[in-house]
């Protein structure tokens, strides 16, 4: 068996699924995405299964290169017949913000009004008709990255005018409407395979934008949780958590947002709007840090279950990644020359 390859740039959040794998007896190695090679004459792949866990805000931990180049690692192994758990389709959709809200204009479900623009010139025209406060998001962002809040359009046309929004590594950005969620907190549904996995609330003052399930502290109800997959000594983010379980319309639209992106596994981020009882979409996420303590929240081990799929994926495709079949236009091309 080749090893199964771990591809992340985070030391800390995937401990727990490198102990699962190790208690299992499978062979696993950890690529890191910010310096990282391959040669694409490769007829045949090192790994029997690739597990594509990069994280959009890496270029926050110095792992900028890493961003763009993976797109060119994952149609690689693609072509190349390797089963690739959030693949290329999958990570194209997580670092584009703009591709999620088109994703769920397509799919009717509801999302925060939006403008997307590449130059602080267009902010004038961009928050036209948007209801303020309004947020300036960039379209690669993750863990709440650049998110800033501007509550009146002067405060926003002057930062515009003073050189001071960030747009991102891509150079492009999102002005959104803010939504005020009802009851004080967001909904992330975590899907597995497609399916749905398990769903938290997570309460959140409004004020900050890193939501991420990993870091979160406590309990709805003040208890303390145990952050195993991050550094003991992280600050402690103030949110807290708990376990909910969201209507079946909720979880039908969640299962659509997945098939629809090609997204293996992930979490979608959600929140009732308190001005009109509309359920609003905001976050698709290809990179699902599972929420800290599980068993303490949901009730389950979420990486044992992780396991499970990766298992059978890996059962349903060949055990051993064999040579990519020529395409139709590579065989026309070697019968040409034998002519």
């Amino acid at each position: 068996m080749k090893p199964w390859a771990i591809y992340h740039e985070h030391q800390h959040w995937f401990r727990p699924l490198f102990a699962e794998l190790d208690r299992r007896g499978i062979p696993t190695v950890a690529l890191d995405p910010r310096a990282h090679w391959y040669d694409p004459s490769q007829r045949e792949s090192p790994y029997s299964l690739v597990f594509n866990r990069m994280s959009p805000s890496a270029y926050l931990r110095g792992g900028l290169q890493g961003t763009f180049y993976t797109l060119q690692w994952l149609h690689h192994l693609e072509s190349l017949g390797v089963p690739v758990i959030n693949g290329l389709e999958a990570f194209t959709i997580e670092t584009s913000k703009a591709r999620q809200l088109t994703l769920l204009e397509n799919l009717g479900l509801g999302y925060p009004r939006s403008r997307t623009l590449n130059h602080p010139s267009q902010i004038p025209q961009a928050i036209e008709g948007l209801r303020f406060p309004i947020v300036l998001k960039a379209n690669i962002g993750g863990s709440g990255a650049g998110i800033v809040r501007f509550d009146t359009p002067q405060a926003i046309l002057e930062a515009a005018n003073d050189n001071k929004l960030d747009f991102g590594i891509d150079h492009t950005a999102l002005v959104q409407e803010y939504i005020p969620a009802r009851q004080g907190h967001i909904v992330r549904v975590e899907l597995l395979g497609g399916k749905f996995l398990y769903a938290i609330e997570v309460y959140t003052s409004g004020d900050s934008f890193n939501l991420c399930p990993a870091d979160i502290c406590q309990r709805s109800d003040g208890v303390e949780l145990v952050r195993s997959a991050c550094p003991i000594d992280a600050p402690k983010s103030g949110l807290k958590v708990q376990a909910c379980t969201p209507s079946d319309e909720i979880i039908a639209a969640c299962e659509a947002i997945m098939s629809e992106s090609h997204i293996d596994v992930g979490g979608i981020e959600l929140m009732i709007d308190d001005r009109d009882s509309s359920v609003v979409y905001y976050d698709i996420n290809a990179l699902s840090n599972f929420v800290a303590d599980p068993v303490n929240v949901i009730g389950f081990d979420p990486f044992s279950r992780l396991a499970d799929y990766l298992v059978e994926r890996y059962e349903r495709s060949p055990a051993q990644a064999s040579p990519a079949q020529a395409s139709p236009a590579q065989a026309n091309l070697a019968q040409a020359n034998l002519a």
